[in-house]
């Protein structure tokens, strides 16, 4: 894998590179909740896009927005599978003293996990794409009008030149 981490193309920081790293990183971070490093590091090097910019952006999942991103994910599931978004049953009381495990609130679990797993996928793969495409189109952007910004001080001789 060394020569493979040596091309230039992975460490130079260009608009189509960082565009495509930054753009890998969101896919997996928001697609996969384990080995998004390694999954983005791996895209970036077989697509030859900026692999220090697609390994930092699957930072967009961490403990802080884990939670949001994923409810999300599972409404947009719901919302696109058609599937009503029922307010959750609560819960059969757990008796006080237990001899028995109780079927019925295992039962309960076991169909809410359930319920979640195909909204979720479905959300999650939407919003993965969404996002991985429109920061790609948002860098290519957001770098156009910079390189526009200082050709444009570089002309009216604005003490305040962009090195």
């Amino acid at each position: 894998m060394g020569p493979a981490l040596h091309h230039p193309r992975l460490w130079h920081l260009s608009r189509r590179g960082l565009a495509l790293g930054m753009a890998l990183g969101i896919f997996f971070g928001l697609l996969i909740p384990v080995a998004q490093i390694p999954a983005s590091a791996a895209a970036a090097v077989l697509l030859r896009a900026n692999l220090p910019a697609a390994m930092a952006s699957t930072l967009v999942t961490n403990p802080v927005t884990f939670g949001p991103v994923y409810y999300a994910a599972w409404r947009v599931g719901n919302a696109i599978l058609g599937e009503p978004v029922a307010e959750h049953e609560v819960p059969p009381e757990m008796p006080e003293v237990v001899v028995v495990p109780d079927q019925s609130w295992f039962d309960w679990f076991r169909q809410q996990m359930l319920g979640v797993g195909k909204p979720l996928l479905v959300g999650l793969c939407v919003l993965a794409t969404t996002f991985g495409v429109a920061t790609y189109f948002a860098v290519l952007w957001l770098w156009a009008l910079s390189v526009l910004w200082r050709r444009r001080r570089r002309r009216t001789g604005s003490p305040a030149q962009a090195h």
